[in-house]
């Protein structure tokens, strides 16, 4: 081989060395981004979580007030 070709050969190599360079540093931005993006999507999904067992247990207090209610009055009825 001259050295012309070889040349011509690291330059194809340079490129596609700084092409995977390029795809990887994007790849990386889109990683970056992709993880804030689940770190949102988890601290919302806690808040609805954490929503979702406020209401169950003013549901559950509201349940336990109307059958209290209900027993004095069937208390107040049979007596």
């Amino acid at each position: 081989m001259d050295n012309e070709t070889i040349i011509k050969q690291f330059e194809a190599i340079e490129q596609k060395v700084g092409s995977l360079l390029g795809v990887c540093k994007s790849l990386e931005a889109t990683n970056s981004e992709l993880q804030k993006k689940i770190n949102e999507l988890e601290g919302e999904l806690q808040g609805r979580v954490a929503a979702e067992d406020s209401y169950k247990k003013e549901r559950d207090l509201i349940r336990s007030r109307i059958d209290m209610l209900l027993a004095k009055l069937d208390d107040a009825i049979d007596s």
